[in-house]
Formats: C-alpha cells, structure tokens, sequence
C-alpha cells in the first residue's frame, strides 16, 4: 500500500498542467441585455446587423434570428466579416446572399471582397436604416481583422447619420494582459485591415472598449454600447459560462486564442502555424526544422507559462500543405504568467538564428502586425534578448494610461 501511494504521489507531481478554473459567473453579452431590456434600443427602428456565427445570445439563438422576431424591430439586411456568415470560410472573398429568417429572405452583404475598401460598410440606398447593430466575438489580437470591420463601419455609419450599436462581448482572453509593441504607424490602416488601431498587440478591452477608443477619433454622437453584465476583467471565456464558438476557422479553443497575439505573427514568415494541424497556434513547424536543436534552444529560456516539445504534423492546408514538417508543440500550463508574445520573440530569435538561410520573413507583413519597424531594425542590429523584449513590455506601459478613459468594467 506504501508503494501504491508513492506511485499515485509521483504521477501527481509528473508534470500535468493544473486543471482549468471552473465558471466563475454567468456573463451576459450584449444581445442578452438587450433582450431583457426589450428592444428599447431598436423599438420602432430599420436595423442592420453586422454579424456572424459568434453573434449568440445564451440560449443559442442567433442575433439574426433574435432581432428577425424582436417586436417592433425591422431587420432590413445582415453584413458579415472575413470568414462569412459561418465564420468558415477560408475563400479570400466573401460573396453576398441571401439568408432565410423567420420566413423572410433578407439579404446578407460581405464586407469581405477584394481590398481593404471592400470592408467599408455601405448601406444600399434601398434599405434606409435607422441603426447598424455590431455583434461579433473578437480574440484579443489587434491583428484580427473583425477590429477593423468594427472600426469602418462606425466611421461609415458616421457619414451618413445612422446610429452604431455594439453588443458587448468579453475579451476571451482577459482584459487585464496587455502585451507587444504599440502600432506606431497608423498610415498602415490604407494598406492592412490588421494594422488599424494604435493599440498593443494584446490590448485587454472588448470590442465596446475598443469602439469607444476609436471613437475619440471618430467623434460619432449616434454611437451606442449595450453593456456585458457580470463581467470582470480577470476572466477568462471559459470561465464566463459563454458557449465558445469559433470566431474563424483556426480558432478552435481557448487556448489558440490565448496563443494567437503571439504565434500568429509567424504568418508573414515561411513557418506554418499549425493551420491544418490537430492545435493551431500552439505548434510550429516547418520540413527544414530540427526539433530537438531548437528544444535545446529553448531550456533555461525566459519564457512563462508554456511548456516545448518536439511534434511531427503534415499540415492539410496553407504553409507547407501535405508536407511533413518537424516541429514545436506549446502546451499551456499556466495561461496568467504566459506571455505568447514573447513566445514568438524567442522562438523567431531561435529560428534566425539557426537557419539564417531557409528562415523567410516578408518585413512588411511582419510590420503590420508587430506594430513597429523597430523589432526588424533591432533585429539587423543585433539587439540582444533584454532589449527586444522591452521593445515587446513598453507598448501595454503606455497603453495602460490610454486606454483608461474608455473602460467600461
């Protein structure tokens, strides 16, 4: 019996990541509130509705479907973002349809084409609205690109007098982290819809946050948000008692979204992020890789929160598609003191360092979405850890005044 609970004790202590917290509170979006309330925000209005398959309310019930059968509400049409009305589309343009809803057709326009202009909201004289509703599940990664289809249907709706509306939803990855370097380039929002916001790449807000912050800029007076009740900043999505439903087609989890400010900015480079894998955004790989040489890189790293080790994938789709590649596995162990930003800094020092060769990065794409010029120049300068890694720490100092006068929670 002694040895039996020796043996229990060991496999206890070998290494498991701690279990997640279990729900917290039971958080209502913004949908949800607007439910209780009645409509009162909508009554007697036209309605459009920018939404996807995130746009939920607790029961399950779609927006669209929510505001379809809402009395004294008039939905007139939907608009959806990259990734369409599912959110699974990986097509680089999204076409314009129609949905069937309560026994109306209505129809259903992309903001979603070909270009950045194509994202910009324009209402079809035809369907007068009084207000465009937002409501879509962000991820916390100023790179996604549903920001900035939030950001130009405000500032559309603003030209032409049309009330905006967001229905709050949390940061799935806490509203309290803010990491990465601030966008210092807001010329950038001409050419990237993933570089429109001078903000970190994690920013800690939620996406009503965030429109009042754009707003600022925007000055639109019809701009309204329909707060989240029970919400705390610290909280995680699966501890909210939301249902998760994937924002895109590679956003599976919790956990690739609590991966994604980081190793999403692989993108740009020739290194696959693990779309087409088991676990996007928690491995990376590539057929020239040698595993254990960048394991042996990573020990006694400066990295929190995550555990390394060496994985094999052929990937389905987009880099390196039907290619066995060598690769890195990041198991979380402990996603408060994990930081995927610096994650990336490490792993793509590693990378440089041991394939100066076979290691591409498109700068420009890279840039957009690192926020800064600076992480390359550092880069070709030879800067050592310490002084990339304040490059990745000074943006969320920053941040953390600005941000202030737009808190909701």
């Amino acid at each position: 019996m002694r040895l039996l609970a020796l043996l229990l004790g060991l496999c206890a202590c070998s290494g498991t990541p701690p279990r997640r917290p279990q729900v917290v509170t039971q958080v209502l979006t913004g949908i949800d509130v607007l439910e209780a309330d009645g409509f009162a925000e909508l009554k007697g209005k036209r309605v459009g509705l920018i939404t996807n398959a995130t746009g939920r309310d607790r029961s399950g019930r779609s927006t669209a479907s929510v505001l379809a059968t809402a009395p004294g509400v008039t939905l007139v049409s939907l608009f959806t973002p990259e990734h369409g009305i599912s959110a699974m589309s990986e097509a680089t343009q999204i076409s314009s349809t129609t949905v069937t809803i309560a026994g109306r057709e209505i129809p259903v326009h992309s903001l979603y084409g070909s270009g950045i202009m194509s994202m910009r909201l324009q209402v079809p004289k035809s369907e007068s609205l009084d207000a465009v509703v937002y409501d879509i599940q962000d991820v916390g990664a100023r790179f996604y690109t549903y920001l900035a289809t939030m950001a130009m249907a405000l500032e559309e709706t603003a030209k032409v007098g049309v009330e905006f509306i967001v229905l709050d939803r949390p940061d799935p990855i806490t509203g309290t982290i803010m990491e990465g370097p601030l966008l210092d380039d807001l010329s950038l929002r001409k050419l990237y819809p993933t570089a429109y916001f001078a903000i970190p790449v994690r920013y800690g807000m939620t996406i009503g946050e965030i429109a009042l912050l754009h707003n600022a800029e925007v000055r639109h007076p019809g701009l309204k948000i329909v707060k989240l009740q029970n919400w705390r900043r610290d909280l995680w999505f699966d501890q909210t008692g939301l249902p998760w439903t994937p924002p895109s087609p590679n956003m599976p989890d919790i956990d690739a979204a609590a991966m994604y400010p980081g190793i999403g900015l692989f993108e740009p480079t020739n290194v696959s992020v693990g779309r087409g894998t088991p676990i996007p955004f928690r491995w990376v790989g590539a057929p020239w890789i040698d595993s254990q040489a960048v394991l042996s890189r990573l020990e006694g790293s400066l990295v929190d929160g995550v555990e390394f080790s060496a994985q094999d994938y052929t990937p389905s789709k987009s880099v390196y598609a039907g290619e066995l590649c060598h690769g890195i596995k990041m198991e979380i162990t402990d996603r408060n003191r994990l930081r995927p930003t610096l994650v990336f800094l490490k792993l793509h020092q590693i990378l440089r360092e041991l394939y100066p060769e076979k290691l591409k990065t498109e700068w420009p794409g890279l840039k957009s979405m690192v926020g800064t010029q600076e992480y390359q120049l550092m880069l070709e300068r030879g800067a050592d850890e310490s002084v990339l890694r304040a490059l990745f720490q000074d943006g969320p100092e920053a941040f953390a005044k600005t941000r202030v006068p737009y808190l909701l929670y």
